[in-house]
């Protein structure tokens, strides 16, 4: 518990951007994961408990945990609207990552991370206090170097913000939010609203060239003006 206790504490300064570090927190959980290092866990919390440890300090974990997966409603529905949305992009669901539990959506591609936050993640029903399990998970993802996106499950109702947080994701991972492309005969011309790929031609208003026509234009002829005599 005292492991618990300080790796909760190591976590909630780490997400703070302002916070100043305290190093002699880490130190103190080195010294209780040393000391533990030498007990057997009979039980799937301690084992994922010294599994964090062992991630947060980068040290080799004794220790495989068993988690148990499961996939939520509002997960599924989000993971089916974000895959219609962007029909390309590759999602994994409970994915285990570094010995940490499992994930709800990663992006592998994109070393990115999706969790659907439900009420038991949060302290009171206001979706606003984080518990303490979900702030390591959260810290600790993005210690191992994932990007991290929360998304509350009291949010997914209103498909207007659903919306928002797709095309927030579509522009993380670089994808563009809209797309128009125009088949021509011996290329492919692009026009994008956000972003252009750099190696297609371009539709433009002007006209051919010479070699693309294969004719030279016309020249405009200069009216002679006969000079008063």
């Amino acid at each position: 518990m005292s492991l618990w206790g300080v790796m909760v504490c190591c976590a909630r300064l780490s997400l703070v951007a302002t916070a100043n570090k305290n190093h002699l927190l880490e130190k103190h959980m080195d010294d209780l994961f040393t000391r533990l290092g030498n007990t057997s866990p009979d039980n799937e919390d301690d084992h994922s408990i010294t599994a964090m440890a062992a991630n947060w300090l980068g040290r080799p974990c004794p220790i495989i945990p068993h988690y148990q997966t499961t996939i939520s409603k509002p997960q599924s529905n989000f993971r089916d609207q974000l895959q219609s949305c962007i029909p390309s992009l590759k999602i994994e669901e409970e994915k285990c990552l570094n010995s940490l539990p499992p994930v709800d959506l990663l992006l592998p591609d994109h070393n990115m991370v999706i969790e659907i936050q439900g009420p038991s993640h949060y302290a009171s029903a206001d979706f606003k206090t984080r518990k303490g399990s979900t702030l390591l998970k959260i810290a600790l993802l993005k210690k191992s170097g994932f990007e991290v996106i929360e998304i509350p499950t009291n949010i997914l109702w209103n498909q207007d913000l659903m919306k928002s947080y797709i095309d927030q994701i579509k522009i993380r991972t670089g994808i563009p939010t809209q797309v128009h492309s125009v088949s021509l005969n011996r290329d492919e011309a692009y026009v994008t609203t956000d972003q252009r790929p750099q190696d297609h031609g371009y539709l433009t208003a002007k006209e051919p060239s010479e070699e693309q026509t294969g004719k030279p234009k016309r020249r405009k002829r200069k009216k002679r003006t006969r000079k008063n005599q």
